[in-house]
């Protein structure tokens, strides 16, 4: 019986990972279309994104929220690189079945407040769309002459009363930050050294990106690669032992 669960397992590693799904071919049901666009490093998250000649940016956020009844957040952190001052968007169904897009100053650990942001936003919409991903779209004033900004994303598995609640604590929520680099030719994505796996969150909103653009989706899908490759090969040699063991 052990042999044919090693084939198994192996066979389920090698199968594609959402994680690397290209952010190019996803459509928008309402036809919206973005300059530039980037398959995140972590939570099977992706963003589509416009920086206007006015000083806006427009973006799409796309990532399947933890559970059916959780949230999805994006954000600016513009004096650090994790949660704590991240100028960030929420979308969540609310309890009549409507979606909500909200905006949180991130100031703690513990608790979120829907508060006012820096960045001036406009044009807030959501939607759940059939193959569980929230969409989040938004117009930030960012201002003019911007290289690049510290963005911060998240998800999270529930809502309670209109307030998002604590995210998990996984190595990909931990992770799930970057620089998004907005002027110049090389939109690379520029990720920071990963977190520990054993401290407080400071990836994004909540309790609250890698950045790149459709050229480079090949970031996210070899760390996503490894990350299940390590864990498949320490299954194996545990099953291998218990074989040798058996016969």
């Amino acid at each position: 019986m052990a042999i044919p669960l090693l084939f198994l397992l192996l066979s389920i590693s090698l199968a594609p990972s959402h994680a690397a799904t290209d952010c190019a071919s996803y459509k928008f049901s309402n036809n919206k279309t973005f300059d530039k666009c980037s398959t995140l490093a972590h939570l099977s998250a992706s963003l589509h994104w416009t920086y206007n000649s006015d000083g806006t940016l427009s973006i799409g956020f796309i990532a399947p929220p933890a559970a059916p009844s959780g949230w999805v957040a994006w954000g600016i952190n513009p004096t650090a690189t994790g949660m704590i001052g991240t100028q960030a968007l929420i979308a969540f169904k609310q309890s009549n079945g409507s979606m909500a897009v909200n905006t949180y100053n991130i100031t703690s650990y513990k608790s979120i407040q829907q508060s006012p942001i820096l960045y001036e936003p406009s044009n807030l919409s959501s939607e759940f769309g059939s193959d569980g991903n929230i969409v989040l779209f938004a117009t930030l004033k960012i201002g003019k002459s911007v290289e690049s900004l510290n963005q911060v994303y998240q998800v999270g598995s529930s809502v309670t009363n209109g307030v998002p609640d604590e995210h998990a604590f996984n190595t990909d929520n931990l992770n799930s930050k970057a620089e998004l680099v907005l002027s110049g030719t090389n939109f690379a994505s520029k990720e920071p050294a990963p977190a520990p796996s054993n401290g407080r969150s400071e990836a994004a909103a909540p309790g609250a990106s890698s950045g790149g653009n459709a050229s480079s989706p090949a970031a996210g899908a070899n760390a996503a690669w490894r990350s299940r490759m390590s864990g498949l090969w320490s299954i194996l040699l545990v099953l291998l032992v218990g074989c040798m063991v058996r016969f």
